[in-house]
């Protein structure tokens, strides 16, 4: 089967009429679905529910919803409003993200992230089913023990088609859990070459619910980028060090980066753990100055024609059914000339 075709943006990118055509465009040369991200910036409801109907057959997504950053209450409201609005073209995507952010922006506590999750997820399900939201959970108590509050159920009327839930996960636990109550996987970070420990926990939480690895729809992201030559590669490659080096560093704390972990879990260990020191002890340049072009070149779609299309076959083969494009381009022309090109590219 064709690997689904995705783009991915985030609402304060660019102003709103080039995002609105940007996604028409996409959609045009066949994009299937358009992921909208969360993190720190704008939120991504908001822009999914008015892309939405600028398109006739691009699904979306949230790429992620944060758990901390909503009552598992309104994260159900809030799917199921959007579930309506785009005539059942929504995915709701979820994410633990880490404790800058969650303790940071949202003063909510980060701990057990893998409960809050689970729990989130069952007040989502509830609400689709249409029942009353009642949960003696450890992290999601409804109603509130020893207060005046009343089990509800929500009162926007569920709708007839069932509406997937993706969690964008790292670590072994999250990836199990995603195997486990998830209808996909939102990865990143992502080497082919050593998917097989996120691709075993995958497979260990789809047994706990009698599923196999193929009942999950796997997304993965990556830049994509055409060099001409050599020369024009090596730019390119040095050019995504830097945002590798964020990742590894300063996506997270020094005690929790999952971004981190993750690569050390794919064969980058000694890279990963220097690159972070490097980081975290403020010299950047140095920290972007030890990832190898190998470790860019694994975890990207940069290249000539040739070799984009061996590695969106190495993709393929390794199971990935969806993927997540981000066209290199300083203009809307060269991003969507880029993007065609690609998909010109996926293999069968």
């Amino acid at each position: 089967m064709k690997m689904r075709t995705a783009i991915q943006l985030t609402a304060e990118t660019g102003l709103w009429p080039d995002l609105v055509e940007w996604v028409a465009e996409a959609e045009r040369l066949g994009v299937d679905h358009c992921w909208v991200a969360e993190a720190w910036g704008g939120d991504a409801a908001t822009p999914i529910a008015g892309l939405s109907q600028h398109v006739d057959r691009m699904t979306f997504g949230s790429g992620v919803f944060q758990v901390g950053a909503r009552s598992a209450a309104n994260t159900a409201m809030t799917a199921l409003t959007l579930q309506r609005i785009t005539n059942d073209r929504f995915s709701l995507g979820l994410g633990a993200s880490g404790p800058q952010v969650v303790e940071g922006l949202h003063g909510v506590a980060f701990a057990r992230p893998l409960t809050r999750m689970r729990e989130t997820i069952e007040v989502v399900r509830m609400a689709e089913a249409g029942e009353r939201l009642a949960l003696n959970g450890e992290e999601v108590r409804l109603p509130l023990p020893g207060g005046e509050g009343k089990t509800l159920r929500l009162s926007l009327q569920p709708s007839d088609q069932p509406l997937p839930i993706y969690i964008a996960s790292l670590s072994p636990r999250m990836l199990a859990l995603t195997g486990e109550v998830a209808d996909g996987w939102l990865g990143t970070s992502f080497v082919p070459e050593g998917s097989a420990s996120s691709f075993k926990a995958l497979a260990t939480g789809a047994e706990r619910s009698g599923r196999t690895l193929a009942d999950l729809d796997l997304c993965q992201g990556a830049e994509v980028a055409f060099a001409r030559d050599d020369q024009e590669l090596e730019a390119m490659v040095h050019h995504r060090r830097a945002g590798l080096a964020f990742s590894l560093g300063g996506m997270g704390s020094a005690d929790t980066n999952f971004y981190n972990q993750a690569y050390a879990r794919q064969g980058f260990e000694e890279v990963a753990a220097e690159s972070q020191r490097l980081w975290l002890a403020g010299n950047r340049k140095g920290a972007a100055a030890v990832i190898p072009d190998e470790m860019v070149l694994a975890t990207t779609l940069l290249g000539t024609t040739d070799s984009v299309a061996e590695r969106l076959k190495v993709w393929s083969d390794t199971g990935i059914t969806h993927i997540r494009l981000y066209p290199a381009g300083t203009t809307l022309e060269a991003r969507l000339e880029t993007l065609g090109r690609v998909l010109d590219l996926i293999p069968d």
